[in-house]
């Protein structure tokens, strides 16, 4: 009866897949066929241990060195030169392919039915981080008001409740609440797409507060968002947590968009930013004082 009706409703409703193109073989409120659903692979390889930048390019001798001369392992340039304020950032896979364009689906064209498979996949890295405490507080970025009335939803709450069912499904022994209001952004910024490091750091200082600090205070804190690129935001917006009392911080996301330099080799090394002291001294001082009288 089953089949049948899946062959009816083709035969009456045809679609294509959104993410391959292909004909849908079968009945779905989601126009994304099972193929694609499970051809959204984990990343694999060398990952930083801190913020999971891709560590396949070689490392020079001396970037790796502290200033008492021992290596940091597992560290990429970035979490070397800045350490970021949250415990660990995890994400399902990389920012590319059917992945990519299924975050777009949800992110641009509305598609909200996939955020709860999307959560789900970004739900079982965070299973997999060792010391995860037992109880947590699910935060997700937010939008400014006006984007949010633009798009019709947070696409990070989306992800973020998708992963919180997925994780009292997995592990009902832990206790996941999640906070949909427990960070709002205090200003308007640009998009990040197009910015460098240092305009992305710059565009969201400051950007996000605590509005009920009793929410977090004393509390470990999952971050959730789509897509972590430099980790401007998931800095900015672990700093505003941290200073409302937040205990400790991790992020997760679905997806992890690698730098180029990461991936194909040491060709592009030098071109990578790393922030200066200055800079994070500054960065990390204007985001503290943004965050406070909240």
């Amino acid at each position: 009866m089953g089949s049948a009706f899946d062959s009816l409703t083709t035969v009456l409703f045809p679609a294509d897949c959104r993410v391959c193109g292909q004909p849908l073989s079968e009945f779905t409120l989601l126009p994304v066929c099972n193929s694609c659903w499970n051809d959204l692979p984990a990343q694999t390889g060398a990952l930083c241990v801190r913020c999971g930048e891709s560590l396949a390019h070689p490392v020079a001798p001396e970037i790796g060195a502290d200033k008492g001369g021992a290596l940091d392992v597992g560290l990429c340039r970035i979490c070397r030169a800045a350490a970021p304020p949250f415990e660990k950032a995890v994400a399902h896979g990389v920012y590319a392919d059917k992945l990519r364009t299924l975050v777009h689906l949800l992110k641009y064209d509305g598609m909200e039915g996939v955020a709860g498979r999307l959560g789900a996949l970004a739900a079982e890295q965070v299973l997999e981080v060792e010391g995860l405490p037992q109880e947590l507080v699910v935060a997700p970025v937010p939008l400014w008001p006006g984007k949010r009335r633009q798009r019709g939803f947070n696409q990070a709450e989306l992800l973020a409740r998708g992963a919180v069912a997925a994780m009292q499904m997995r592990r009902p022994e832990m206790r996941v609440r999640l906070v949909a209001g427990a960070l709002e952004r205090r200003r308007a910024t640009e998009s990040q797409a197009g910015l460098s490091p240092h305009e992305r750091r710059a565009n969201v200082r400051g950007a996000f507060f605590v509005p009920k600090p009793a929410a977090v205070d004393g509390q470990d804190v999952l971050l959730i968002d789509d897509i972590y690129t430099t980790g401007a935001t998931a800095r900015a917006c672990t700093q505003a947590l941290k200073s409302a009392g937040a205990r400790r911080v991790w992020v997760a996301t679905v997806a992890r968009a690698q730098r180029e330099d990461a991936l194909v080799g040491a060709a592009a090394v030098q071109d990578v930013e790393i922030p200066m002291e200055q800079d994070v001294a500054l960065w990390d001082a204007q985001g503290r004082n943004g965050s406070r009288g909240h």
